[in-house]
């Protein structure tokens, strides 16, 4: 499960004129064409997604691809290994993997540097043995986004809401949940350095609400999630992130299990903590 954020390599080429009469007389030379295919690979501590774990803080090799079409019409796909299906359901199902498929339409419909962007996405999980059940249904999900890119000057980020067609992520009756976010990115023109911003919450539609203390009347499964961190940009499509990242997700339902044979809770999967991330662009 992740944020989906296009990235694209921008080629140019230059070039010294030894005199301005052969500047005048030599053709200028053609830029390399941008490809419309882009691929990325990363490696990180800790995958998460809107806040929650989904490898019950262990390391993780992600990757995808990306077509863009200069319409603004684009597909894609990347994926994740993940362990949180075969850990909380101990029935027997596995699913390794998460695969996401999406589509839409990007462009600067409002002005440069605001870029609009509409599209749908699939949350796959190639899943093996065993049955669900009624505390946790088969989790693949269909949404739709709507982001809203913006700029200002060294400052960039955008908002976006999620909206679920299905069922999200195993959990009963929660057709009709919502995402809304926001995220945020500072380039400090100091070596390739940007500081990253975001906050999200994450409403899970068709649960009961509770009056007890600590719930206070809210929905027991929603939650708000946050994340502060900072990204190198070694040049290259290399870039290194490093982000505090945090939940106050109701840990009695988002948690983490130690085996699927005990079925024994270990902490919260939303719990405070470090995410670093390499990643590569191509």
């Amino acid at each position: 499960m992740k944020t989906i954020q296009k990235t694209a390599i921008a080629l140019a080429a230059s070039g010294l004129f030894a005199t301005a009469a052969f500047a005048q007389t030599a053709p200028a030379p053609a830029a390399p064409e941008v490809s419309p295919v882009t691929a990325n690979v990363t490696i990180t501590n800790d995958y998460r997604y809107r806040g929650i774990s989904q490898t019950n803080y262990q390391p993780a090799i992600q990757g995808g691809f990306d077509y863009a079409h200069e319409s603004g019409f684009y597909i894609g796909n990347w994926n994740s290994t993940i362990n949180w299906v075969s850990n909380t359901t101990n029935n027997g199902v596995k699913a390794p993997i998460e695969m996401d498929f999406y589509g839409g339409f990007k462009k600067e419909l409002i002005a440069e540097g605001f870029a609009s962007d509409f599209g749908v996405l699939q949350y796959y999980y190639p899943q093996t043995g065993g049955n669900y059940n009624a505390m946790m249904l088969n989790p693949n999900t269909t949404e739709l986004y709507a982001a809203q890119n913006f700029t200002f000057g060294p400052v960039t980020g955008f908002v976006k809401v999620n909206y679920a067609l299905t069922n999200i992520f195993g959990i009963p009756n929660s057709t009709g949940s919502v995402y809304p976010d926001l995220t945020a990115n500072y380039d400090t023109g100091i070596w390739g350095i940007s500081l990253n911003g975001h906050i999200g919450y994450q409403y899970v539609a068709g649960q009961p609400v509770t009056s007890g203390p600590l719930l206070q009347g809210q929905n027991n499964l929603s939650y708000t999630d946050f994340k502060l961190g900072a990204t190198k940009d070694f040049g290259g499509g290399l870039s290194l992130s490093a982000a505090y990242v945090s939940t106050n997700a109701n840990p009695v339902w988002w948690n983490t299990w130690s085996s699927t044979s005990t079925g024994t809770m270990t902490s919260s999967a939303g719990r405070p903590g470090a995410v670093v991330s390499l990643t590569k662009v191509f």
